[in-house]
């Protein structure tokens, strides 16, 4: 289990990565949501990990789609991460940093060892479920095999090059049934949706990755169904 100390740094980066490192020290909140925590504190404190690295198909983002018996989010794509545990420590400090390493250890069996923190953006608030999100990204600079440690909680494990995620072939806008529209991003059988391809759509555009896109081909939620 993750409990060693961590830090951000951005020294040793591949060159591809320096645009969304920069975009990460400049971006305000509400360049990526209108979703931001509550003035009075409430939610739960979480933290994903954002985790770029390089495969065969150049650079990559990991995701997880999560197990359809799970409470919240049940069935989506996403990123690693959860809840804050007491002893990740300060909300406020390097918690989330501890959280999003923590979790995504025992969603994927990520080795965090080999994982460099460069960047953290600004806390986000999850109206449906209550959580205040701290995504942290981070650089793979050791990738180790990785997959489902708990069909419990993990349905599968997988990465997505970052140019299927720009290719415009890959780009929709998803229908929620009470009518709210949402970037979305079609991942062979999957729909990656909600706040993940939110967070996807915006570190695109401020990194410079984005690419055109139609905006009016939208898809319903239930795609599949």
């Amino acid at each position: 289990m993750y409990g060693a100390d961590v830090s951000v740094t951005g020294a040793g980066l591949p060159g591809w990565l320096e645009p969304v490192a920069e975009a990460v020290r400049t971006i305000e909140p509400k360049q990526l949501s209108r979703f931001l925590p509550p003035e009075s504190g409430a939610g739960r404190q979480s933290a994903v990990l954002i985790l770029f690295g390089e495969g065969e198909r150049g650079p990559e983002l990991l995701l997880m789609e999560r197990a359809g018996s799970l409470r919240s989010h049940a069935g989506q794509p996403s990123f690693p991460g959860g809840a804050l545990d007491p002893e990740d420590g300060d909300p406020a400090g390097e918690g989330p940093l501890r959280a999003a390493l923590r979790e995504a250890e025992e969603e994927t069996g990520l080795d965090p060892a080999g994982v460099q923190i460069f960047g953290v953006l600004p806390k986000l608030y999850i109206p449906v479920s209550g959580f205040v999100v701290t995504p942290v990204l981070a650089w793979w600079r050791e990738p180790t095999p990785v997959g489902v440690v708990d069909p419990a909680e993990t349905a599968r494990v997988f990465t997505v090059p970052v140019a299927h995620l720009t290719d415009a072939e890959h780009r929709v806008t998803a229908v929620h049934p009470r009518g709210h529209e949402g970037p979305a991003f079609l991942v062979g059988e999957a729909l990656v949706w909600g706040f993940t391809a939110g967070l996807i759509d915006r570190i695109l555009h401020y990194a410079g990755w984005e690419r055109p896109w139609d905006r009016d081909r939208r898809v319903p939620l239930d795609w599949r169904a």
